[in-house]
């Protein structure tokens, strides 16, 4: 710590905030300077000088999904290619995970898992595993932008690419499934749930299905002794799910990134402690509070008799 810095924190706190504030300010636009801002506008660039885009994104899950309404605005006028990255390793600060698995962003399982869905989207020309080809638009630089990441999360790439779209439309298209219809659908993630609110009221309810892992299902039907539970075999089949059900209800996972895709009605579990997911668009509803999720699971319940 500097000496002035020392002498505001323990003699003026308003001069210590803003000493503060400006030195952050600064490492932002030195950060932008130094080499951020010309890969800025290096992508506005190809987009407007390039008919054919091939784009890189190493996940997380429901990142790359947010990634999908830049892609389908920009293939209305570019031939778009997709290129996943497998196994890339996660920044050492953020490596507090036990199984040594979970230091990616995404598993060759989760690759393999994802891809079915991302190539049933017409709108994208090609979509593969990535191998060094050549890359015009890397998504990870999402990640290094300056500023709060409390922006809903599906603006990201607005802000990386300069490209905007109505959010309100689907940018997921899937056939509903002909094998598991008419459920209320349920992904919850055990990592982001919402402390002010329990889901013991859903035992008043049937058809309820839960998709995603083994122990969340565990985790829910501690509360929800009746809840079913359905492992599908990619996230194509999750999606198709999604679509030939009553509505979705979710937290802040993966599975409402793709309800928020497909615009099915959905219903939003908000984390009081970092949200970025919001619903856009026609019956997508969030909540923080216990009455306001029984208000509107039971609208949606009786929205499709």
């Amino acid at each position: 710590m500097s000496v002035k810095k020392l002498f505001y924190k323990f003699t003026n706190a308003k001069k210590y905030k803003e000493y503060k504030n400006n030195l952050n300010n600064q490492k932002k636009i030195n950060f932008l300077k130094s080499g951020f801002e010309s890969q800025i506008s290096n992508i506005h660039k190809k987009i407007r000088t390039k008919k054919d885009l091939s784009f890189l994104h190493s996940g997380h899950l429901g990142d790359i999904i947010n990634a999908l309404p830049v892609i389908k605005e920009l293939a209305k006028t570019h031939k778009c290619k997709f290129y996943i990255q497998a196994k890339k390793p996660l920044p050492e600060k953020t490596l507090g995970y036990k199984n040594p698995k979970d230091y990616v962003f995404m598993s060759d399982k989760m690759v393999d898992m994802v891809l079915p869905l991302l190539k049933n989207q017409e709108y994208i020309h090609k979509v593969d595993i990535y191998n060094s080809e050549e890359i015009d638009i890397d998504l990870d630089l999402f990640r290094k932008i300056p500023m709060n990441f409390n922006l809903d999360e599906v603006r990201w790439y607005f802000q990386l690419t300069g490209i905007q779209t109505d959010l309100s439309k689907p940018y997921i298209t899937v056939e509903p499934s002909k094998k598991v219809q008419n459920k209320v659908v349920i992904m919850r993630s055990t990592r982001r749930k919402n402390i002010f609110i329990n889901y013991k009221f859903l035992k008043k309810y049937k058809d309820l299905l839960f998709l995603g892992l083994q122990e969340e299902y565990e985790d829910l039907r501690k509360e929800v002794p009746h809840l079913e539970f359905y492992d599908c075999k990619d996230f194509l089949e999750t999606a198709e799910i999604i679509k030939a059900g009553k509505f979705f209800l979710g937290n802040s996972s993966f599975g409402f990134t793709i309800a928020e895709g497909l615009k099915v009605p959905r219903l939003m579990e908000s984390y009081p402690d970092f949200p970025m997911i919001y619903p856009n668009g026609n019956h997508g509803y969030d909540f923080y509070f216990q009455d306001h999720l029984e208000k509107w699971f039971d609208f949606l319940y009786n929205l499709r008799k």
